[in-house]
């Protein structure tokens, strides 16, 4: 007898074909999944949820001629062998993405300009501070800084060493004396250097008078340890910041 039936064994329900005289072939009945795993297996779209989400169903074959085409246009240059080689148990990457990280500007802190500080008086000295005695430690800290710059200042230093680390030196604290000046009243003044700015030094002397000495057309002595150097005004009209970074050229005379 030929056709198809159902039948009942120890498996459950099974259905039952005949493929031919003498021949009869039977199915296994489906295996059903665990309770736990029932709900979290994939699973056909129904043809409704598929109208709903406007889906297209398409087989395997399908999908395949698709990723293939896709792939040909994509990469003209490859050949088909290379292309099926890639879809042979692998995953195409078709783009690599970099997420790109944005960087923090910097907000840079904002200093005062030069009037404001002229506004804010910034660098003036006080009246009750105008004292000679108050700078007296400033001065020996400065002796120290020069010692231990000049590797302590011995009998048998090199002059030109000497020189050439004060040209570079910080000079608030240092005592200095105008020893020439095209402008007289000038001479003699000693003191202190409080400040020093471009053009100018502000000298607080032992009569406790602030003093303002400009650069231009004076020479400055100044002794430590012995050992007494000259400062040609005309020719150290920089800032302190920038005088440190500055190549000075030894000449033989100099005038004021």
């Amino acid at each position: 007898m030929e056709g198809e039936g159902w039948g009942t064994g120890a498996g459950g329900r099974w259905r039952m074909r005949d493929a031919g005289p003498g021949i009869s072939e039977r199915s296994p009945p489906p295996t059903p999944a665990p309770p736990c795993l029932a709900g979290q297996l994939y699973r056909r779209l129904a043809p409704e949820e598929s109208g709903e989400l406007r889906l297209q169903p398409q087989d395997s074959e399908k999908a395949k001629t698709f990723v293939h085409a896709f792939l040909k246009r994509s990469m003209p240059k490859m050949k088909d062998e290379a292309i099926q080689d890639m879809l042979t148990r692998k995953a195409v990457v078709l783009e690599h993405y970099h997420k790109k990280q944005t960087k923090q500007k910097r907000k840079k802190t904002k200093g005062f300009t030069a009037k404001q500080r002229r506004e804010l008086r910034l660098f003036e000295i006080e009246p009750e501070q105008q004292r000679y005695a108050i700078f007296l430690p400033l001065h020996e800290l400065w002796k120290q800084y020069i010692r231990d710059l000049c590797h302590g200042l011995k009998p048998d230093a090199q002059p030109h060493m000497i020189q050439s680390k004060l040209l570079k030196a910080d000079l608030h604290g240092a005592i200095v004396t105008v020893t020439k000046s095209k402008c007289p009243s000038y001479v003699g003044i000693t003191g202190i250097i409080l400040q020093e700015f471009k053009h100018i030094f502000k000298i607080i002397t032992k009569e406790d008078k602030l003093k303002v000495v400009p650069k231009l057309n004076n020479v400055f002595s100044l002794e430590l340890d012995g050992f007494i150097s000259y400062i040609y005004g005309s020719k150290f009209l920089l800032r302190a910041s920038e005088r440190s970074a500055k190549k000075f050229k030894l000449k033989g005379t100099i005038d004021l």
